[in-house]
């Protein structure tokens, strides 16, 4: 009994923590929502009505998937038994906003899981993975929806999602630095080159 109950509770957030994860969905959202204005893609809207329509686009697709990217780290890394929130960085999330608006290019580093406990080498590359693998799977259930859906405010939608979620997939596997790149490839070189591979093939083909 004790067993299963420690099961059910283990993976939790604290205040602070959801907090920062609206924070930087709310941040991320907007900055590519202002990306997608400087562009083409709202033109037939007022301002008014491009801006509430953008952010809810972005909100469902770049905001989804940086949401469960993170999640998806934090899962792993508590199904390990380590301790595990997300931290903003409001420095990073501010130079988004400005890159979207003054550049128009999208740097997504709005903050990081920070983990505590042992971490082998295998736990850590398969915690690094989850969000890659995550956006991955997002971006191919966006691609689904657009091919089976008729209404073409949906196809917007899920064509959005399919390209910023494949683009997140591949931007993660950059193998320097702190991103999860380098982590799966110390791990594993073949699933870091099949990860890269298909993340080439979303973002550039398909």
């Amino acid at each position: 009994m004790i067993n299963v109950n420690k099961r059910r509770h283990w993976f939790k957030f604290s205040k602070e923590e959801i907090k920062h994860l609206l924070m930087s969905w709310f941040g991320i959202s907007l900055a590519y929502t202002i990306l997608t204005m400087r562009g083409k893609g709202l033109e037939g809207f007022s301002f008014t009505l491009g801006l509430i329509f953008g952010f809810t686009v972005s909100a469902m697709t770049v905001g989804i998937g940086f949401l469960l990217h993170e999640i998806a780290h934090k899962y792993m890394a508590q199904k390990y038994g380590c301790w595990a929130e997300f931290r903003a960085d409001k420095s990073m999330l501010l130079m988004a906003i400005a890159m979207a608006a003054f550049a128009g290019f999208l740097f997504i580093a709005p903050g990081a899981v920070y983990i505590h406990g042992h971490v082998t080498t295998e736990k850590n590359g398969k915690i690094s993975l989850a969000g890659p693998a995550t956006n991955l799977i997002i971006a191919l259930v966006f691609l689904v929806i657009g091919i089976i859906m008729p209404s073409q405010i949906i196809k917007y939608i899920a064509s959005s999602g399919f390209q910023i979620n494949s683009w997140l997939a591949l931007f993660n596997m950059i193998p320097f630095g702190n991103f999860d790149g380098i982590k799966i490839l110390r791990w594993n070189k073949n699933i870091y080159l099949a990860t890269v591979a298909i993340g080439i093939l979303f973002t550039f083909v398909v």
